[in-house]
């Protein structure tokens, strides 16, 4: 047996254990970690479970090409040249931006850093994006406005010290377990906890304040605690004169948000807002933790400058036990933000807009003419699709299919291509519209590195070799590439792609596999002899000062009416992960959760004639989907949750297309439905 220490390919927390391989090229279990500061020895479910799915009999092993309407197998010489001819075909046609290039949170920081040199480099697009744009895309735009920075403040670590912790919009046991228990621990040793949450979840149970508010109501929430913070003189005064701006401004708004005036909104009591204003502002160290019920809205980033509003009013910045803290869903999207898989920005953070950077870059890629325009986000690229603009799309590692709103949009742009390449371990619902599709390797097949939701960059380590003729995704970029005669995309391995991201990426110039072997870094580590930063903002901010970005409350695009009275929200479960290409492979995971379901309360269910256990048809006015009904007293009436982990009941057919202006992101978490029993 042989152990190969590398982290989990799950959500963002971050997590080390040792991959257990045998003889026969077999991956036969995992084994904690004891001296990792995140997992200390735990693992969660699933991720004892992460190695089921690399060895399944469904993994994608040799190229394919569609001929005559048939997926047939191919060489990869075969299935390259195809690709190559086809892209420079439709790019000499159309131009270089009617190509978009879909990058992945689920591989590693060097292959989106390859992906997105690949676009802008080779094809000279800015036109590249990741499934951050469906999850975290406000937090990005939200948090850079108002600290400079688009990342999650403190470290895991921090929620031992603090005295009060703030969860909203963040499912945490069930979305990242071992933060989650972190919290609980916490709590048992002192620390109170408010929940925000129109569901009881399990954190609710262990709260001192359960504020179950309607959703999309967040940006009320706040103001109206701020409203009694500054009424009552709780603010931290010097932290406000000192270290921020814009302070009149926000004072000025949240003016008219009485915790009476956001009741009516909310659907709280106006003593649960005070109390909870109150509890926040008197605490010596409080943090936000929140998640993808903060930002899957249509005023999302709105949402995310509350949440910062609030911490910089009560001076919870720059410390251990506070802070902003946006947990990440998948393992590495807080790494494919930061190697630049954005339409905006090169790795860092570095604005493709501004000449000095572009030509920075030009310089070290040996290229000229990088392009300065702001490329397709994945959920424009969708709409370009459908209206013929776009004609290409090269996806490694993503499943529109599952994971984007109004499937039947997207089954509509997909259909529009001329031509559709999927770089993937899985056939996947996607990869039923691709013209080629190319086998990867899993994350027990490579070697790179992974980026934690606490900006802690970490190694990933090759246990086996892929199976079949399946090759590494950086591996099959660089071969790309160099068919497309750049020469400038060769490497002997992923630690020399890491030593090129560390020369034209500032926060991340101190990195190397040397310094990261056992423990990993967290960014900014600006140079070879820097420790890491474990806390950000301390002193001042990214920025230089914080910014109070007043909002007002917007209403959700489609709220719930006669003619569709639930509204519809989206999530995961324990179980299972994403769109369940992983998950849905593991015998024991697969085995606890089944079918799609939908959580009804227990009156509403009554007055439908619905019984537990019960097929039930949910739509909305994008379509219909068939679940199983869960009938239950934790969740408020008129509010029905869905997981859209199931490709047999895909919760996304019904979601709405209705994106923030600023993030791009899609609201998932709210949109009118109705429900019937099936005769």
């Amino acid at each position: 047996m042989k152990k190969t220490l590398t982290t989990c390919p799950y959500c963002g927390t971050g997590c080390m254990y040792y991959l257990v391989s045998d003889e026969n090229n077999k991956i036969t279990g995992i084994e904690p970690t004891a001296n990792h500061p995140v997992s200390k020895n735990w693992v969660c479910v699933k991720g004892w479970n992460s190695f089921h799915f690399v060895n399944h009999p469904d993994r994608l092993k040799v190229p394919q090409i569609r001929k005559n309407g048939k997926m047939e197998q191919a060489t990869w010489n075969e299935a390259l040249d195809h690709v190559i001819a086809r892209l420079r075909e439709i790019r000499d046609k159309y131009g270089n931006d009617s190509i978009m290039f879909f990058s992945s949170a689920k591989t590693t920081n060097e292959e989106n850093y390859l992906m997105m040199k690949l676009a802008r480099a080779v094809f000279k697009t800015n036109n590249v994006d990741h499934c951050a744009r469906l999850c975290h895309a406000s937090t990005v735009v939200g948090l850079a406005t108002t600290f400079g920075s688009g990342a999650m403040t403190n470290s895991i670590s921090c929620v031992d010290e603090a005295d009060l912790i703030f969860v909203t919009g963040s499912n945490t046991t069930e979305q990242h377990p071992l933060i989650g228990t972190r919290i609980l621990n916490a709590v048992q040793k002192g620390a109170k906890l408010i929940v925000a949450d129109n569901r009881k979840i399990r954190l609710a149970r262990h709260a001192v304040l359960h504020l179950k508010h309607k959703n999309g109501t967040d940006v009320a929430l706040a103001n109206a605690m701020m409203n009694v913070i500054i009424g009552e003189g709780l603010e931290d005064k010097e932290f406000v004169a000192n270290r921020t701006e814009n302070y009149e401004n926000l004072k000025k708004t949240v003016e008219k948000y009485t915790p009476e005036y956001a009741a009516e909104i909310t659907g709280l009591k106006p003593e649960e807002i005070i109390e909870a204003a109150r509890m926040f502002a008197k605490a010596k160290k409080a943090m936000i933790i929140y998640s993808m019920g903060i930002t899957q809205h249509s005023h999302g980033v709105d949402n995310v400058k509350s949440m910062a509003n609030l911490v910089m009013l009560t001076g919870n910045l720059g410390k251990p036990g506070t802070g902003v803290n946006p947990l990440r869903g998948q393992n590495n999207v807080q790494g494919a933000c930061d190697m630049g898989a954005l339409p905006n920005v090169y790795s860092g953070y570095q604005k493709v807009t501004e000449e000095n950077i572009r030509a920075r870059f030009e310089k070290a890629w040996g290229v000229e003419n990088l392009p300065s325009n702001v490329g397709y986000t994945v959920t424009t690229a969708i709409n370009a699709a459908a209206e013929g603009k776009l004609k290409a799309i090269y996806i490694m590692g993503e499943n529109p299919m599952m994971s984007d709103p109004d499937q039947n949009h997207v089954r509509e742009a997909l259909e529009k291509l001329e031509f559709l390449v999927v770089q993937d371990i899985f056939p996947t619902p996607t990869a039923k519209f691709a013209h080629v599709v190319l086998p990867a390797s899993s994350y027990a097949e490579k070697d790179g590195t992974f980026t934690s939701t606490e900006r802690r960059v970490q190694r990933v380590r090759k246990a086996i070799d892929p199976p079949g003729q399946s090759r590494s995704d950086w591996e099959i970029l660089c071969d790309v590439a160099e068919r497309m005669g750049y020469k400038q995309m060769k490497y002997k391995n992923p630690g020399e792609i890491m030593d090129e991201i560390a020369s034209v990426t500032p926060i991340y110039g101190g990195i190397s596999f040397d310094r990261i072997d056992q423990l990993g870094l967290q960014w900014p580590c600006p140079d070879k002899n820097h420790p890491g930063t474990p806390v950000l903002h301390v002193g001042k901010f990214t920025r230089g000062l914080g910014l109070f970005c007043a909002v007002e409350y917007k209403p959700s695009m489609e709220l719930p009416d006669k003619e569709y009275p639930f509204c519809l929200s989206t999530g995961r479960c324990y179980f299972h992960f994403h769109t369940g290409t992983m998950t849905r492979r593991s015998r024991i995971l697969d085995r606890e959760e089944r079918f799609p379901f939908v959580e009804i309360n227990t009156s509403d269910a009554k007055n439908l004639g619905i019984r537990n256990r019960e097929y039930i048809m949910v739509a909305t006015r994008r379509g219909e989907v068939k679940a199983m009904a869960r009938v239950t007293d934790g969740i408020v009436p008129g509010v029905i949750f869905m997981t859209f982990h199931f490709e047999e009941g895909p919760a996304n057919l019904l979601t709405i297309n209705a994106l923030d202006p600023e993030a791009k992101i899609p609201e998932y978490k709210v949109c009118a439905a109705k429900v019937r029993k099936i005769s």
